[in-house]
Formats: C-alpha cells, sequence, structure tokens
C-alpha cells in the first residue's frame, strides 16, 4: 500500500471539488437506467434516496470530522414531518420536502449544541441517545406516529401539478434525480466556499484554526445543521415515495447503513456517497433475492475486501487510479 505524505494529504484535504468526467458518467447512468431500467426504477429511486442520505453524512464526517452513529434521527424526522405535513396541511411534495429539511435541520440544531461540545466516543455515544430518544418518543406518540404500524394513510399530489407518482416509479425517479441534482449543486460549492474549507481545516487540526481566527464550534454546529437539513430532505423524499413511515427511518440500523455505503465509497469527497450508495443498495438487493438468509455476509465480504484494499473507499481507489496512469 502506498503511504501518504503529509504534503499530499492536505492537498487531497483542501482540493476543491471540481465537476469531472464521473459526473457525467453518473448523470449518463441515471438517463440509461430511466430508459432501459423501467423494472427497476423504484429500487433506482431507493438508490437516489440515499445517495442523497449518504451525501449528509459525508457533510458532517467527511469534511468536518463529526463523529456520528445517530444520523437517523435527522432521516426519521425528516420522514415523520413530511408525512404528518402531506396528511394535516398539503400533499403538495415540494413544500413537504422544505419542511422535512427544515424540522430536521432543527433538530440538529438543538442537538448540536450538546453533541459539537463534545469529542471521540462521547460524540459518538451522544449521537446514538438522540437517535434513540427519537425513536422512543416516536414509538410512545402512538397517537400521532401510529406506533409499530406506520405512519400511513396520506396522499402526495402530482409534482408541479403533472407527474403523478406511479407504480411503475417513473415519476419518483426522476424527482429523486432533480432533487439529488439541486442538492448535490448546493453541496459542491459548499465545500469549495470558505465554510467548506475551513470545515476541513478543523478536521485536520482544531487547535490550529481556532489560532488563526476560525470560530470552530459555530462553524461546525452550521454544517452540522446543514447535513441535518440534507438528511431530512432524503427521509422526507423516502415518506413521499414509500406512502408510509416506520419506525425503522429512526433504528440504529439506519445509521450504520449510512455509515457502511462511506465506507464503501470513500468519505470526504462527495463522490464516495454515490459508488457507496449504489454498491450497498443494489448489492443488498441482489444478494437478499439470492439468500434471503445470509444475505448480510455477501456485504461483509465486500466490505472487509474493501476496507483491505482501499482504505479510501472506492473513490479514493479511482483517484489514486487516476494519479498513476498519469504520472507513468
Amino acid at each position: 500500500m502506498t503511504q501518504q505524505t503529509p504534503s499530499n494529504r492536505v492537498a487531497q484535504g483542501f482540493g476543491r471539488q471540481r465537476y469531472t468526467w464521473l459526473d457525467a458518467a453518473l448523470l449518463a447512468a441515471a438517463v440509461l437506467t430511466f430508459f432501459f431500467g423501467e423494472y427497476y426504477l423504484a429500487l433506482a429511486a431507493m438508490v437516489v434516496l440515499m445517495i442523497i442520505f449518504a451525501l449528509s453524512l459525508d457533510l458532517a464526517q467527511g469534511y468536518g470530522g463529526i463523529e456520528t452513529l445517530g444520523h437517523a434521527a435527522f432521516f426519521g424526522t425528516g420522514a415523520y414531518a413530511a408525512a404528518l405535513y402531506a396528511l394535516h396541511v398539503s400533499s403538495e411534495p415540494i413544500s413537504g420536502l422544505l419542511v422535512g429539511a427544515a424540522v430536521a435541520a432543527l433538530v440538529g440544531l438543538l442537538s448540536g449544541f450538546a453533541i459539537l461540545r463534545t469529542h471521540g466516543l462521547t460524540q459518538l455515544m451522544l449521537t446514538l441517545a438522540v437517535a434513540t430518544l427519537l425513536y422512543e418518543l416516536a414509538n410512545v406518540m402512538k397517537s400521532v406516529t401510529n406506533g409499530d404500524d406506520g405512519l400511513t394513510g396520506y396522499d402526495i399530489s402530482p409534482v408541479l401539478g403533472m407527474f403523478n407518482f406511479d407504480i411503475y416509479g417513473k415519476t419518483a425517479f426522476v424527482y429523486s434525480c432533480v432533487v439529488l441534482l439541486v442538492i448535490y449543486a448546493l453541496l459542491k460549492r459548499l465545500v469549495n466556499s470558505a465554510i467548506g474549507l475551513t470545515a476541513q481545516g478543523i478536521r485536520e487540526n482544531r487547535v490550529r484554526m481556532r489560532m488563526l481566527g476560525v470560530p470552530v464550534e459555530r462553524r461546525l454546529w452550521l454544517l452540522y445543521t446543514l447535513s441535518a437539513a440534507v438528511a431530512g430532505v432524503a427521509g422526507a423524499l423516502s415518506a413521499q415515495i414509500n406512502r408510509i413511515v416506520g419506525l425503522d427511518t429512526l433504528m440504529f440500523m439506519m445509521s450504520a447503513n449510512v455509515v457502511v455505503m462511506l465506507a464503501l465509497g470513500g468519505l470526504g469527497r462527495l463522490y464516495g456517497a454515490f459508488l457507496g450508495a449504489i454498491i450497498f443498495v443494489v448489492l443488498s438487493d441482489r444478494a437478499a433475492a439470492v439468500d434471503p438468509t445470509n444475505w448480510l455476509a455477501v456485504l461483509g465480504v465486500v466490505l472487509i475486501l474493501v476496507v483491505r484494499y482501499a482504505p479510501q473507499g472506492v473513490s479514493g481507489w479511482l483517484v489514486n487510479l487516476g494519479r498513476k496512469r498519469r504520472s507513468s
């Protein structure tokens, strides 16, 4: 394994995220999926919303260095907020996304006040505690969330008043892709901004950035809140597409899954969220179809191989491969 020098790590950590051939390849894959994967559009829509969820974690952990095992708190909050909004206020989907993002951002803002004052294992446990508390709250408030039975009975209006959600998943897939495109463009701009670059500096050396006059706590608080908002959008999308919100959206397994996605795809590159979510969801679906009992073993073997031979994830492996080809 090639060891990175400190200068290489700094260059990688503060490199600007530009649009590359990989962006074009991902866009082409989405177009081809829509036209030639008509029987898999529902699965593809699930992949897209999980990419958004993984992007939210990458923003917090990959760029800000915020350790978390409770990111499902924001996914589930966004999902329940969007579903309750559709049930009691309006079934219009775009405003539902904004409500899901706003409520999740509020949870991130409030919980971040305590979480971001800690580090390491304590921070991990606090994020897990927040998600667990929200899970128990949703379970207790059965009159609002319907508990284990899941929140159902709400309708989602056609997108822009024209595109109905169909059983084939065409509208859901295109709708999710458009939302992903908007979020990805915004995050690309954010991580290249002063906020994103200083957040990476905080991740690398918090003391040095504080000595340079950067408001470390406020910067991380902002990043964590934005990350929560993006996760809330993913949860709201899930509620709108699936027409049901269950307690599983707040479970530890949801948080663990998105951590595995980033481990597969790679942290701190944005592309890692795409590659990791695609590998995780598609591989899980195919493995479960072949062996519904032992499908997790397949995922475990793939994760071990990636951690062993591509510790920076698939995206990091692709970057290193490109560098080797250019230098040869």
